[in-house]
């Protein structure tokens, strides 16, 4: 994965006027930290922030961070939000070394056509949207795919049905469910209400007994 070049800007004052002024100005405050560096408090143009993360890479993307003329390898991490606006408001670099395994996570992508489930108008339910992994930062992939060709009603597939990418350790649980192949709605709904009928039916029998 070859990284993407973003300069950061560094001498920003601390404290929250300071960091709504940044934000006025169209600038993400940040901080540069890891690998024994002190932790670098750095801004960076919100704009270019986007597009360096726009990718295929996506929250993955390896980035190439110019400070003051030195270039750190990082990955952004802990990328805070406005809970309105849905900007971002705040994100941490990690400095990262090309040689070392690094936890990531991944999308999940359906592919495929799950032609049983289309044929009883089942539905087709995914359960898990990311996958948490371990890999060197160059060998995270930008997603991965399960193949739900073989997907039945009643039937699942789970995560060690994914076919994991070489150089990619899995961090989550081999038998959590990817994606369910669910019956109809009215049929399930049927269904529910029989339960409940049985479920309520011993209980009538008890209260006429007292």
């Amino acid at each position: 994965m070859p990284e993407t070049t973003l300069t950061a800007h560094t001498g920003r004052d601390i404290g929250s006027s300071s960091t709504r002024r940044l934000r006025t100005e169209g600038k993400i405050p940040g901080v540069v930290y890891g690998h024994g560096t002190d932790p670098i408090p750095v801004a960076v143009v919100a704009r270019e922030f986007q597009v360096a993360m726009s990718g295929e890479a996506g929250l993955n993307t390896l980035l190439s961070l110019n400070v003051d003329g030195t270039d750190h390898l990082t990955l952004a991490r802990d990328i805070q939000h406005h809970p309105v606006r849905n900007t971002v408001t705040h994100v941490d670099f990690l400095i990262v070394r090309r040689d070392e395994l690094i936890s990531a996570e991944v999308p999940i992508n359906l592919v495929g056509e799950a032609v049983e489930v289309a044929h009883g108008d089942g539905i087709v339910d995914q359960q898990l949207f990311t996958l948490q992994i371990k890999a060197k930062p160059a060998d995270i992939p930008p997603s991965v795919d399960i193949d739900i060709s073989s997907l039945t009603i009643g039937g699942a597939l789970h995560v060690s049905d994914i076919a994991i990418p070489s150089g990619v350790e899995l961090e989550t649980d081999l038998d959590a469910t990817v994606v369910g192949g669910n019956p109809p709605r009215v049929q399930a709904a049927a269904a529910e209400a029989t339960e409940a009928t049985e479920v309520a039916a011993p209980a009538a029998s008890d209260t006429d007994e007292g």
